[in-house]
């Protein structure tokens, strides 16, 4: 398997294993072109954005055990798509992320100055 990067350039790291995250429920935000949804932002989601995905159509809270998917609550990390970050974005509750564990992938629909104003793992 080929290295996959984030978006700094580097080799994607994990994004999370508690509840495990990616689109191949590997724990990593890696992707391919079978993801079409491009589940490439590592974020930690909070209230606001559980909030606002719900209203929006995809509720990330109520559990779904027959697609193993154990619902979310606020501090968990996610891989979510980009395209549902950058609606948050624009919509005033965009979650923090982590750059290290976001693919690159993601930079072909948000600005890499953008996720890094909601970078938890920038010094």
């Amino acid at each position: 398997m080929t290295v996959q990067l984030n978006v700094l350039g580097t080799e994607l790291e994990e994004c999370g294993l508690d509840p495990i995250t990616g689109f191949l429920r590997d724990g990593n935000c890696s992707t391919g072109p079978q993801d079409l949804g491009s589940h490439t932002v590592c974020a930690i989601v909070d209230e606001a954005f559980l909030e606002y995905s719900r209203s929006a159509g995809n509720d990330l809270v109520t559990p779904m055990p027959e697609y193993g998917f154990p619902g979310l609550k606020p501090g968990d990390r996610w891989c979510l798509c980009a395209s549902r970050w950058k609606q948050a974005y624009e919509a005033g509750c965009a979650p923090p992320v982590y750059l290290r564990a976001t693919h690159e992938r993601a930079l072909e629909l948000i600005e890499l100055n953008v996720l890094k104003q909601y970078a938890r793992d920038l010094s």
